[in-house]
């Protein structure tokens, strides 16, 4: 949000610098990101002054030169060639001297001595257009007898410098969105801290209405939609350019003027923050506003000229036969303002927040009413918008105020109610606070003190500030105002201490987090929104199980996502596409999920389930170059071994679960390991359908861990410590022969299942499959720690430990030895 200093100060009584207002603006929570100087001409007209022409001859050289001698208050006459056509003896014109910069469009032109046909020139004197003061190049400028040579342009036409803050405005602070309610927060600042300051409201007392000439009656028929809505009209008004003022004020903050009316409703949109329209009362058939939603599919034309299908539940400005308006979003392409204008209705109304949302995300429409709107606005500033916008437009456009106002406002809101524990407000803020300063800045923030129980306080509210309506809201603009800053870190921090043995989830993501990065991993953040032809097709997760969105902001974003795996395929896309393949990234967060099945009648949620977990991608290289070293492009046995290391972090064995072959519409091929019949992760390479979709031709290896089956085992999960064994480890490999279709996992559990005391540990160190062995035959080497925790092992007990190991093998597998 945009806000001009020259602007501000037309509200505030104490003389402030900029980067001073900068600086407490920020500290009270109206973060200033940036100031920047502003000049209304490029360049302020520095080193132009007015001269007068002395004397004018025609170039002997030229005929269409002229040589001057002109008069600019320094007491040496400048000899400067002039091309225009107009310059003429004693006229009364403005010189860019020796040296002066000045700006055409991109164009920088800096004014230095030259001869022009022989003829030395020293200066310029200037047409419109040379100067920014306009467009003409017919030629140059000639000024009133009356200004005074050697006076600098700049001072001649009021040329003043401005800064502009932009503010980084909350979605709670709609309060501060205009130039009065940012002045409103920085005059309680100065008055607690500095005791001066007023807010300087724009004089309305000499409204007045002219005639009755032209009265709108006005009738809300949806009044759940419409608060309070207020209008006025103005007949007899000359619609054309704004005057120099007010067309200022508005480019000052970035807007462009159209015309003098519309400019006045812009102009009090920024100024007090309350949004205005302005109606051509010819357009208004049967002389009536209503204001009501419309049938379902009732087409309207909007100002940019598209033809829009309207919602029941779009709230309509109407006249008695057709829509104007789109409530607090955007007008209509035959009910607003032209230069054929004469009388003008202005509307000044507060709308339903929830309606104005809804239908501005319906039609993708996001104006600078509708922001305002949907934050909420307050209903009691209505009428003063009016006065000041009707007496505005008088004062540029001529005309006459000819209806009393119409004011509907069903249920009058007054200020909100809350109660505050000055105690508990002390606790929160983490220090004493003394009542009279808190009361004080109660009171520049133009908050209540309706009645006092001992610490407990009665407040009564503005409805202007829309986000204080709980303790801890008044807490908080407490705090703002008197300062975070002024808040001393206290040289003793107590603590409560509490055990649970319940682990702290939080805790347990950010030991995962911490090896995942310590392994090169990156950790991403993506929206929980995704697009829901991902799901077209997909078995695993169909699209019948997506949440929907119900006024998506576009069809990118329209279903909760049912997985973490095409988020991460987005940013893979991204990434590759940037010339960054080689990724390693990881993510955590919630996949949402809809049954239709298990619905129950009057629980809201019942057809609705969420889990949290783990995702984990890897594609590209799987180290960085080096000159040692050929990079190794990343393999599913990679991804494996990451899986495997987190599981073991949880206490979970990843040979002791059940496998599967993971889902075939996610997966070219990969794992799923299974507890109890539940899925735990599932694995492997990403099928090349989905590759597809984002258009992404490199192998990617993803895993999703189910974050809560990993907490669950944790909890169950107890760390022993034992001494180690002063008894030698002794290694023994075999090489079996076995049928193709036979696993390490299989060989593995044989293993143990036939020596449960020495067998430390299984590896598979190599396997063989081709020439010089069977068909439908595989090698595998296959290395065995054996271990006694109490004596040494002898020969003949490793000897009859392995003839064990060949025997299960022989009668379970029908495994020989190679």
């Amino acid at each position: 949000m945009k806000i001009s200093h020259s602007w501000l100060k037309q509200y505030i009584d104490v003389d402030l610098l900029p980067e001073q207002i900068s600086e407490i603006l920020t500290s009270i929570g109206l973060e200033v990101e940036s100031l920047e100087k502003v000049e209304s001409i490029k360049g302020g007209l520095k080193g132009v002054v007015v001269g007068k022409v002395i004397t004018c001859e025609r170039h002997p050289n030229a005929d269409k030169l002229s040589i001057t001698q002109v008069d600019t208050g320094e007491g040496e006459l400048l000899s400067i060639v002039c091309g225009a056509p107009n310059v003429a003896k004693d006229q009364k014109v403005l010189v860019a001297t020796v040296g002066a910069t000045l700006y055409s469009g991109d164009k920088e032109i800096v004014i230095k001595r030259a001869k022009l046909r022989g003829v030395e020139s020293s200066g310029m004197i200037c047409a419109e257009d040379e100067l920014g003061l306009g467009t003409s190049h017919a030629g140059i400028m000639v000024l009133p007898e009356s200004a005074a040579v050697g006076t600098p342009a700049s001072e001649y036409f009021n040329i003043e410098d401005d800064y502009v803050y932009e503010i980084g405005l909350t979605p709670n602070r709609i309060d501060a969105a205009s130039h009065i309610g940012v002045a409103r927060d920085l005059i309680a600042y100065l008055k607690f801290h500095k005791g001066v300051g007023n807010l300087q409201w724009p004089d309305i007392k000499d409204f007045k209405v002219d005639n009755q000439k032209l009265p709108v009656p006005v009738e809300i028929i949806t009044k759940e939609a419409c608060t309070r809505y207020s209008g006025i009209t103005v007949s007899g008004v000359k619609v054309g350019p704004s005057p120099e003022w007010l067309q200022k004020r508005l480019k000052s903050i970035g807007l462009n003027p159209i015309n003098n009316v519309v400019d006045v409703t812009n102009f009090i949109l920024n100024e007090v923050g309350q949004p205005l329209h302005a109606f051509n009362v010819a357009a208004i058939k049967g002389k009536k506003v209503l204001v009501k939603t419309l049938q379902e599919g009732t087409p309207f034309v909007t100002l940019d000229g598209v033809e829009r299908k309207l919602s029941d539940k779009d709230l309509m400005i109407c006249n008695e036969s057709e829509p104007m308006c789109i409530a607090g979003v955007f007008g209509g392409l035959t009910s607003g303002v032209t230069n054929a204008t004469t009388d003008v209705f202005i509307e000044s109304a507060c709308f339903n927040p929830v309606y104005v949302r809804k239908t501005a995300r319906r039609h993708g429409l996001n104006t600078d009413a509708s922001f305002r709107y949907e934050r909420g606005s307050d209903p009691n500033i209505t009428i003063w918008a009016l006065k000041r916008a009707a007496m505005l437009i008088k004062e540029v456009a001529g005309g006459e105020i000819s209806s009393d106002i119409v004011d509907v406002y069903p249920v009058p809101q007054e200020k909100y109610k809350v109660e505050f524990d000055y105690n508990r407000a002390c606790s929160l803020i983490g220090k004493k606070i003394s009542e009279a300063e808190v009361e004080k800045i109660l009171t520049a923030l133009e908050i209540d003190i309706v009645s006092r129980n001992e610490s407990v306080w009665n407040l009564a509210v503005p409805t202007y500030r829309v986000d204080v309506r709980r303790e801890a809201d008044v807490v908080e603009d407490v705090l703002r105002i008197y300062g975070f800053n002024n808040v001393e870190v206290p040289e003793k921090v107590s603590s409560t201490l509490s055990f649970s043995k319940k682990p702290d989830d939080y805790q347990l993501q950010n030991v995962v987090a911490d090896y995942l990065t310590a392994n090169h991993f990156n950790e991403i953040m993506s929206n929980s929104l995704t697009k829901g032809a991902y799901y077209n097709d997909l078995k695993t997760y169909p699209a019948d199980n997506s949440v929907k969105i119900l006024n998506p902001l576009s069809n990118d974003l329209n279903v909760m996502r049912q997985t973490l795996l095409f988020s991460g395929m987005e940013s893979i896309q991204r990434n590759v596409n940037f010339r960054n393949p080689n990724l390693k990234l990881y993510e955590f967060g919630n996949c949402y999920f809809y049954h239709s099945e298990t619905h129950k009648e009057g629980v809201a949620l019942s057809s609705y389930s969420e889990a949290f977990r783990l995702g984990v991608w890897l594609t590209g290289m799987f180290g960085p170059e080096h000159w040692m070293e050929k990079p190794e492009k990343v393999n599913f046995f990679h991804l494996k071994g990451f899986v495997h290391a987190v599981l073991n972090r949880f206490g979970i064995d990843a040979f002791s679960l059940e496998t599967t072959d993971a889902p075939g519409d996610l997966f070219d091929y990969g794992i799923t390991y299974l507890q109890n019949g539940k899925p735990v992760v599932s694995f492997g390479l990403v099928s090349q359908n989905v590759n597809r979709m984002f258009d992404v031709k490199t192998d990617i290896f993803f895993a999703e861990i189910e974050w809560k089956m990993l907490v669950s085992n944790f909890a169950k999960h107890k760390i022993q410590y034992k001494e180690m064994s002063k008894y030698p480890e002794v290694k023994r490999d075999l090489a079996l022969l076995l049928d193709a279709s036979v696993t390490f996992e299989q060989v593995r559990n044989i293993a143990f299942k036939a020596e449960r005391k020495l067998l430390k540990k299984v590896s598979l160190f190599d396997v063989y499959q081709g020439k010089n062995l069977p068909d439908g035959k595989k090698s595998y080497a296959v290395s065995y720690i054996l271990q006694d925790e109490n004596r040494t092992l002898t020969d003949e007990h490793i000897d009859k430990t392995m003839k064990r190991l060949v025997d299960a093998y022989a009668k379970e597998l029908g495994a020989q030895l190679r």
